[in-house]
């Protein structure tokens, strides 16, 4: 603002007062601009101008679709159509575990007889059905043809059990269960709490006495269901298509609401962004009742006519063989699968696969470069954008460790923004008018996105429980009155406007007066640790100030070296990252998606009388872990122990 008032000073004083010709102004205003910085605008300008084009062509285009598909209320099931119509006898979906390939026409009639069976079965539009399935090709079917009849499906976690499951269900308002003979066991613990009017039916092989009392064998009604389309339901662009759950890392899952543009934006960006071709083939091993692998995943084929390999699990062993065997040239991950890959000894395979891109996100930057190197994949397509959120971002030039950009150029054409937050308590930094201030370069702060209903691109769909929405937005973020979408996760920006994943909020922690970033000591723990899983957290001990870091680490063979890895943490961290104590565990639980579960291990802490792992802590005179047993906790507890 400074600069550009003295450029106006100067060219009016030049002209008016001094009377210069415009050559002379000119070079004189350029000279200033130059020597006040400008220079920096002009370098990051050439660096970014063809990224920041190309990203605007994108955001253009889907934005021109999303107006014409809000226009005509367009919905999934209608692009769907238009797809069928394209190639019918083109396949669709192949599942990896029984090699059953569906072509489009397939997948068409499949998820036709679904909607006039529910419709038969007196479901509606505006009902919602549980979806309770692992990955096949029937699962893709049974929602989209939940869809077809304006039925909303509830994709249910297939990992939860118990109270988990019963309030996903419950806080749904299912009419109808739909789940898979594999998760008949998980459906029998809690049959006797569920509503007595939840119609059940089961799919896959049928064992009667293996279902709970009332259950329907959902297969061969579906064979005689009528195959014909049903009638349209009253459901536009921006209308309710499906309920994603979160993972639970934090508590209950919520419900996340998925509607008919947010389902068609997140596919087509990814589309478009990362230069995607109708002829590739997806091979998609990641949940398909979570976002990477129902939207960014099956979406492709839904709505672009690309083929989808469908594995149930995902396997680190069988990944490349499956490549082959299919074809595939883009695979999906997300979490820590890149490095579950890079654990595996060398083989053959992995250098034979016609792979060209590997599409995610939550890929390290320490091990990206050697993930596309040894597979030979020529193109990493990270992406940033949970399933409610509105500010998605794309790594469409593929800059290492970045999760996407926003251009320094044009930042207003894209409105999000990083934003200064308190480190200790994560509370947003306002200014004194009461805006939030807006991060620098190299600052970190926490992405925000500005909401705009009317804009399917901007708009915030939310939660079921609507009380959940409160904590998700701010109000005065970017000017007075506005709203804006609180990601949670604290990002870092660079000069060139590439932004880098940092921490989700809450899992920074500060010790002896630094903050400790959770994901870079896990990323370099794991790597130390031969790729192990390693998950980092702060725990509270008495005296101190801050929180201690706590590693907890798989190690089923329990044969970690802890002297040699006292010793290379001493070249790799710095004193105040170094974890202070250890837990040593068979495995870690994660979620369908890969994360690791924190709550729990934090809540234990670091007390030998909850904890029955072994147990180390840091030795700060011996330089070394050493075993913490009830005598050396008693003495940490009462602070006669230098940590």
């Amino acid at each position: 603002m400074l600069l550009g008032a003295s450029l106006v000073g100067v060219l009016l004083f030049s002209r008016l007062v001094l009377k210069l010709p415009w050559t002379q102004v000119g070079f004189s205003l350029l000279f200033l601009y130059l020597g006040s910085g400008g220079w920096r605008f002009v370098r990051i300008f050439i660096k970014t101008v063809r990224r920041d084009v190309f990203g605007g062509m994108v955001l253009l285009k889907v934005k021109a679709k999303v107006r014409r598909y809000l226009r005509e209320r367009r919905t999934v099931p209608v692009l769907f159509a238009s797809t069928v119509q394209r190639h019918p006898d083109k396949t669709a979906l192949i599942f990896e575990g029984t090699d059953t390939h569906w072509t489009f026409r397939q997948l068409d009639d499949y998820s036709s007889g679904v909607a006039n069976f529910l419709q038969a079965r007196g479901l509606a539009s505006g009902d919602v059905a549980a979806l309770f399935m692992e990955n096949r090709n029937e699962f893709v079917g049974l929602w989209l043809g939940m869809a077809k009849l304006g039925v909303e499906a509830a994709l249910i976690n297939t990992n939860l059990r118990r109270d988990a499951l019963r309030h996903c269900l419950t806080s749904s308002r299912a009419r109808a269960l739909i789940f898979g003979s594999e998760m008949a066991p998980a459906v029998l613990e809690i049959h006797a709490s569920l509503d007595a009017s939840l119609s059940l039916f089961c799919s896959g092989p049928w064992e009667p006495s293996a279902v709970p009392a009332g259950t329907e064998h959902l297969d061969p009604l579906l064979e005689d269901a009528p195959k014909h389309l049903p009638s349209r339901p009253n459901k536009g662009f921006v209308d309710k298509l499906f309920y994603i759950y979160t993972s639970g890392t934090t508590g209950l899952p919520k419900a996340a609401i998925v509607v008919h543009s947010r389902y068609y934006r997140m596919a087509a960006l990814v589309y478009y962004g990362f230069r995607m071709r109708p002829d590739d083939i997806v091979y998609d091993c990641l949940p398909l009742y979570h976002t990477a692998g129902n939207i960014v995943g099956i979406g492709q084929c839904l709505l672009h006519g690309m083929t989808v390999v469908i594995r149930k699990k995902f396997s680190a062993s069988r990944f490349w063989d499956d490549c082959i065997k299919y074809n595939c040239t883009i695979v999906q991950y997300i979490g820590e699968l890149c490095r579950y890959l890079l654990n595996q000894p060398p083989r053959e395979a992995e250098r034979q696969h016609r792979v060209r891109m590997a599409l995610g996100n939550g890929l390290r930057q320490s091990i990206w470069t050697n993930f596309s190197s040894r597979f030979r994949i020529p193109q990493v397509a990270e992406f940033y954008g949970a399933t409610e959120c509105n500010c998605s971002l794309g790594n469409f030039d593929g800059q290492v460790g970045a999760c996407g950009f926003n251009s320094r150029i044009l930042s207003f054409v894209y409105p999000i923004r990083l934003v200064r937050v308190n480190e200790d308590t994560m509370e947003l930094i306002r200014g004194p008018d009461g805006i939030c201030l807006p991060c620098q370069p190299g600052e970190p702060g926490q992405l925000v996105g500005t909401i705009v209903q009317q804009d399917p691109l901007r708009r915030f769909d939310g939660y079921l429980n609507q009380g959940a929405n409160n904590k998700k937005i701010a109000r005065d973020v970017f000017k007075k009155g506005d709203q804006a979408y609180l990601t949670g996760d604290v990002l870092v920006m660079d000069e060139l406007g590439y932004l880098y994943f940092r921490d989700r909020t809450g899992d920074t922690f500060r010790w002896k007066g630094e903050n400790v970033s959770t994901t870079e000591v896990e990323g370099t723990l794991s790597r130390l640790l031969d790729m192990a899983d390693v998950a980092v957290y702060g725990v509270e001990v008495p005296g101190t100030e801050g929180r201690a870091g706590m590693a907890a680490v798989a190690n089923p063979s329990g044969s970690c070296d802890l002297q040699r890895f006292a010793q290379l943490l001493e070249k790799e961290l710095p004193l105040y990252a170094r974890p202070i104590f250890l837990r040593l565990l068979p495995e870690l639980h994660k979620t369908g998606t890969f994360k690791l579960q924190k709550t729990d291990l934090r809540k234990e802490g670091f007390d030998p009388a909850v904890v029955k792992d072994p147990l180390f802590y840091l030795d700060a005179r011996k330089g070394r872990y050493v075993p913490l047993d009830p005598e050396a906790y008693t003495r940490i507890q009462a602070g006669e122990m230098k940590l």
